[in-house]
């Protein structure tokens, strides 16, 4: 049978593969520690769920709108306002199916071929694919970790082109949890206004900062004219536990949210009307189970640094957001155990999970090799066991 060429551009998501893997194997039997999910452990808030289940009982399980009920968008809209100090009517709003549905959107009515893309690496694994199914071509910008994965003005500068149509960038970061303070952003926005193009602000991990970092600024945020050139991109995953509601929503110019309304129109219609009405009491009700999540995440984040760095041959940023770990494992690479030899994080991955049962994602399919993604949201006995075997195994290569 033949497929379309454009299938062959695209590989199946990383993340989601190895979930399914580490599901299957626990399945069987094996005793899997699954550190490659990326999707909090902690149930969706009760208030949340009272909300859906009188959306239910209330019979609210038809149709919508395309781009959601107008009740989701003013609670989008507050939230804006609220959080981010932006303005936006209605008609510059468009609910879908998860962030990653807004940014499947978003990037089909923007780029077409000849368009280039800039994405800064570490990435999240699903940008690249994104863009290459517009036929447009993404230009990954490769940061250092000397600079604590942050894109510097100087490299955005050098990456720009005449086929150039935006930047795509995310903070806090998945895979890093690095972020940026306003100063760095105004620095990037600089080039970005001058350069003319435009900003896709993925800020899914918005609310997961620690310790005293600089608080959390998105892109359009910095003024009128960043305003007018960004699409805000966001959901309600993360923050409130509600991976499998599949809300997300993006915020921006009028006639980019006409055509991804007109788009999803003919995609998926609207997104699911219970999961929307969760949404509202998510965005509009109590927030006081986000601090209780954010407090356990940081201890969590916390121990598993600290217990990454004590292994000889490992280095671990400390991130400041998100909740992930991306330490370096390359030191390992090379070396040799019962004739196997690892060279790449794709077979350091796939050699954890047969020595040690841990579950985990290789650092390559982030644009970065030499690492390897950790997801600390599940259970502290889980992190201090599977580090643990980690470093059992890592000390088994020779």
């Amino acid at each position: 049978m033949k497929l379309a060429a454009r299938i062959s551009l695209i590989k199946p998501s990383p993340t989601l593969t190895i979930q399914a893997k580490a599901n299957a194997l626990k399945a069987a039997g094996r005793d899997i520690i699954g550190f490659g999910a990326g999707e909090p452990d902690f149930d969706t808030p009760r208030n949340i769920k009272d909300a859906a289940i009188r959306a239910i009982e209330a019979g609210f399980t038809k149709y919508t709108p395309v781009g959601g009920t107008d009740e989701l968008k003013d609670a989008v809209i507050a939230k804006l306002q609220r959080d981010n100090q932006l303005a936006y009517k209605r008609s510059e709003v468009v609910i879908s199916c998860g962030a990653k549905h807004s940014l499947f959107n978003v990037a089909q009515v923007l780029f077409e071929e000849g368009d280039e893309v800039l994405i800064p690496s570490p990435y999240w694994v699903s940008y690249t694919d994104i863009v290459y199914l517009t036929g447009a071509k993404p230009v990954v910008i490769k940061t250092n970790i000397e600079d604590g994965f942050k894109l510097q003005p100087s490299q955005l500068e050098a990456a720009i082109t005449p086929r150039t149509r935006a930047i795509i960038i995310s903070y806090p970061s998945n895979p890093a949890g690095v972020s940026y303070s306003r100063e760095e952003l105004e620095a990037l926005a600089e080039v970005i206004i001058r350069r003319g193009i435009m900003v896709i602000s993925d800020d899914i991990y918005e609310k997961i900062i620690y310790d005293d970092a600089s608080p959390f600024y998105t892109m359009a945020s910095l003024g009128e004219e960043l305003k007018r050139i960004s699409i805000v991109v966001n959901g309600v995953s993360k923050t409130y536990a509600m991976t499998g509601w599949r809300i997300g929503y993006a915020a921006g110019d009028e006639e980019i949210i006409a055509a991804m309304t007109k788009y999803q129109s003919q995609n998926t219609s609207n997104p699911t009307s219970i999961a929307q009405k969760a949404a509202v009491e998510a965005l509009n009700g109590s927030q006081e189970s986000l601090p209780m999540m954010v407090r356990e995440f940081q201890k969590r984040r916390d121990v598993i640094v600290a217990k990454l760095n004590a292994i000889p041959g490992v280095a671990c940023l400390k991130p400041v957001g998100a909740f992930y770990v991306f330490p370096n494992v390359s030191s390992f690479y090379g070396r040799l155990l019962e004739g196997r030899i690892i060279t790449n994080s794709a077979e350091m991955a796939a050699y954890l999970l047969d020595e040690s049962n841990v579950a985990l994602v290789p650092g390559g399919d982030f644009g970065h090799d030499d690492h390897i993604r950790i997801s600390y949201a599940t259970s502290m006995e889980q992190i201090e066991k599977g580090v643990d075997r980690i470093r059992e195994a890592l000390r088994k290569l020779s």
